[in-house]
């Protein structure tokens, strides 16, 4: 079974769109956190915004390191319901009943599901419980206005901490998982 693992670059204040904003801050612990998440990854599950951005982005990018490759070689599920199809290659896209096309796709074995950007996407996942990890790099900015990951109307739900790591620059991994024992 997979898991699907929500990773978003924070603001102090919780602002997650358009992260350009993280540049001046990223350094090598940073790069290989982003590298080892991605390689632990099975498939890119995607918002349509987030990968119409990934894939105008990614599929003319080369590096030594094979980190484009994999975005590249990647099973791709974006989830639309106004995208015909999608250009990039490895790309499905959802249209309908997305909470159980999600859910089965944990079913299927494999390595998890990396879910980046994607703020409607992410709140459809958290509504519906199927978020089984948070990786937050929060970032010591503060935005005042943008995006949030966290908004009102995704209910309750109780979180554990896994992992607290300083990366440097003053950016801090939290990585949780949900504590459906607590959660109601």
């Amino acid at each position: 079974m997979s898991k699907i693992i929500v990773t978003e670059f924070l603001s102090l204040d919780g602002v997650m769109e358009e992260p350009a904003w993280s540049l001046i801050y990223w350094n090598d612990a940073i790069a290989k956190f982003k590298k080892d998440e991605l390689f632990a990854s099975n498939a890119h599950l995607l918002g349509r915004v987030t990968y119409q951005g990934f894939a105008a982005a990614w599929p003319d990018h080369k590096d030594e390191e094979g980190f484009a490759d994999r975005m590249n070689s990647l099973p791709k599920y974006v989830i639309s319901s106004t995208l015909e199809k999608g250009e990039w290659p490895g790309t499905t896209v959802i249209r309908k009943d997305v909470p159980n096309e999600i859910a089965a796709l944990k079913e299927l074995p494999g390595q998890d599901l990396l879910v980046a950007g994607s703020s409607i996407l992410v709140q459809t996942l958290i509504q519906h419980n199927l978020v089984d990890e948070y990786h937050l790099l929060v970032y010591p900015v503060l935005l005042g206005k943008g995006k949030r990951l966290f908004t009102d109307g995704i209910g309750k739900h109780d979180l554990r901490l896994i992992e607290m790591k300083s990366m440097g620059s003053g950016v801090v991994l939290l990585v949780y998982a949900p504590d459906r024992k607590k959660t109601t």
